[in-house]
């Protein structure tokens, strides 16, 4: 894991940055209805093909895999890893795992399986130890649809990772959608940040083959 400080004196984002994190901090949230049919048609399994997919376009832009040091001072991070939910049925809670990401779906996938079949039955909150810094959440509500999902974080106005929570995947005029909401720090990304990655989201998501 590497982290790598911003120079404040030359950012371009300096001026946007100070004032969403400290005059008027802010986060925000949107919902997205994301075209889910080819993944669904192509064999392979949901959630952590939606975790790689995710994880992929999170770590090819900058304001996606950036934080705070231990003085407050921005940086971002080499690469960032999905840290997600996994529902327990018998106590109706749930734990945190994370599986480190990697470029190639077999590899990650692999790790995933591995993941869940160590991690997947400890009942902790954290059930795979060791959660780094460099990760960025992800949870999953498939028991309803919704059309807004929205995160009230006390002290999250210092929390620069996006947040994501997918909901229940629902057909519409033939094809296959999925709820995603995302949380973002407005500090490090504006709309044009987050309808990029969306975008570069589902262009992956239609390139999946049967």
């Amino acid at each position: 894991m590497k982290f790598t400080p911003i120079d404040l004196a030359q950012w371009p984002r300096r001026e946007h940055f100070e004032h969403y994190l400290a005059q008027v901090p802010c986060t925000y949230s949107a919902t997205f209805s994301l075209d889910v049919t080819r993944l669904r048609a192509c064999g392979k399994k949901f959630y952590p093909a939606m975790l790689h997919h995710i994880a992929s376009v999170v770590n090819a832009h900058r304001e996606f895999r950036m934080a705070l040091d231990e003085e407050g001072r921005p940086g971002f991070y080499d690469l960032v890893h999905p840290c997600y939910t996994v529902f327990h049925e018998d106590t109706e809670t749930f734990s945190n795992l994370w599986t480190g990401y990697d470029p190639s779906y077999e590899a990650f996938y692999a790790a995933w399986l591995r993941d869940r079949e160590e991690f997947g039955g400890c009942h902790a909150m954290e059930a795979k130890p060791g959660t780094p810094e460099n990760s960025f959440p992800v949870s999953m509500i498939p028991w309803a649809s919704f059309e807004g999902f929205n995160l009230n974080l006390q002290k999250g106005y210092g929390y620069l990772a996006p947040i994501f929570t997918m909901g229940r995947f629902y057909e519409r005029d033939g094809r296959v959608l999925l709820p995603l909401a995302v949380q973002v720090h407005h500090a490090v990304c504006d709309g044009f940040h987050l309808c990029r990655l969306v975008n570069e989201l589902q262009a992956r998501l239609d390139r999946e083959e049967a």
